[in-house]
């Protein structure tokens, strides 16, 4: 079966691979001269030099099983790759949730109770509240948000864990996040398995995570890459397709929805309702603010910061810590709104005010305006199956989970396994 796999990003790369090894000859298109999509190496310089950032700063979790068998599989290596902590939602002065290196779910339960800055309310308000969710098998109405599911919390509770790990989680605000997503990543990272909420810190750059590694993969078993290609146009003949005139079996649409959109509507497939869901969807913005400062060091990988209107930085990364030049931090601004040279200066303030560190130089500040779908209560996303012969993948088609690196790999192997 000849199949066309129409962008190269987490969830293309993932159904290349998997169509190959079952037998599929397949051909991959990238617009960019660059695999990775949303989560792939970009250049910058610092003090003249060059240096390899990410266009967002990205983390995985020890729940990310599909997504680490396959870098296991393409001959990653998780030990070198990543820097894998128990989950910390930290704030500079050490308040906040630290799990022990224990078995889930005891691991959370402690947390919770030794967690600290919080007053017995706050933590018994948490206990109570995930009690409930867990006998209730993690399961709320469609139209809930996080905000609703969380009625029982005291105010400290919800500002110091619930709404950082809900905006980390599904890029978009508590109180219009879908409450379903929302409780199945939290059954799949705090109670399903020991080490799933482990925090999996890139210590290398996000293309040389999967794209790259899967790109060399596909070379060697065949695959046929075209980087920097741009797909125009698609159109049925028969039992298959034609792909900017090229005849195939089967085309998967591993790209943007909106680029899919495009696509679909230009071919003639009847299509409607799968049309009418993609471009139904809403995005958030993702920032990342990239800044030096010669003395400029955590006290740990990663930590929580205190969000606001002004200070909209909800985490710091110490990229000397992860394999980056010394100084160097990363700021990441979820659901962000406004221009890259205002949340900048806002950035640069807030460092100095909650962190201390004066004299930071901004490096990039990179905003991805169309970072994830807005994951809203209730809402339809497309389907994996377009049209006879015509597939979706990617983070934003129909699933349990929010548009993660996970969810991204998942439905792009389930849209392989789907082409037979």
């Amino acid at each position: 079966m000849k199949v066309a796999i129409v962008g190269a990003g987490w969830a293309g790369c993932a159904a290349a691979v998997e169509a190959t090894r079952l037998g599929c000859h397949i051909t991959i298109f990238e617009a960019s001269r660059n695999a990775g999509g949303r989560a792939r190496k970009v250049m910058a310089t610092l003090a003249g030099q060059p240096l390899a950032l990410d266009n967002g700063q990205h983390i995985l979790i020890g729940a990310y099983a599909e997504t680490l068998r396959l870098m296991k599989d393409l001959g990653v290596d998780e030990a070198a790759s990543f820097l894998r902590l128990p989950l910390a939602m930290q704030l500079p002065d050490g308040s906040g949730l630290r799990l022990p290196d224990w078995p889930a779910p005891l691991d959370a339960f402690a947390g919770i109770l030794t967690s600290g800055g919080w007053s017995w309310a706050d933590k018994l308000s948490l206990l109570r509240v995930a009690l409930g969710w867990r006998l209730g098998g993690f399961s709320c109405r469609p139209e809930q948000s996080v905000s609703d599911l969380c009625r029982g919390l005291t105010p400290g509770a919800m500002a110091s864990l619930i709404e950082p790990l809900c905006v980390s989680a599904l890029n978009t605000p508590a109180e219009r996040a879908s409450g379903q997503v929302f409780l199945r990543v939290m059954r799949d990272a705090l109670f399903a398995q020991s080490g799933g909420s482990n925090l999996l810190l890139p210590r290398v750059d996000l293309s040389a995570l999967l794209p790259d590694a899967a790109l060399a993969w596909l070379a060697a078993h065949g695959g046929a890459q075209r980087l920097g290609v741009r797909v125009q146009a698609m159109a049925r003949t028969g039992a298959g397709w034609r792909v900017d005139g090229e005849a195939f079996d089967r085309v998967v649409l591993a790209c943007p929805p909106n680029e899919a959109a495009r696509l679909v509507e230009g071919s003639g497939a009847l299509a409607h309702d799968w049309l009418a869901d993609a471009r139904g969807l809403r995005h958030e913005a993702l920032t990342t603010v990239y800044a030096y400062g010669a003395q400029a060091r955590l006290r740990q990988p990663m930590l929580a910061l205190p969000a606001s209107a002004t200070q909209p930085a909800q985490f710091a990364f110490d990229r000397a810590r992860l394999g980056g030049p010394a100084g160097l931090l990363a700021f990441v601004i979820s659901a962000s709104n406004g221009d890259s040279a205002t949340l900048t200066r806002q950035v640069l303030a807030q460092a100095a005010a909650q962190l201390g560190l004066t004299g930071l130089q901004p490096v990039q500040t990179i905003v991805e305006k169309r970072a994830t779908f807005a994951c809203t209560p209730d809402l339809r996303r497309p389907a994996l199956q377009i049209a006879p012969g015509l597939l979706a993948c990617g983070d934003y088609i129909a699933g349990p989970y929010p548009a993660t690196l996970e969810g991204a790999v998942r439905s792009g192997l389930e849209a392989a396994r789907a082409l037979r």
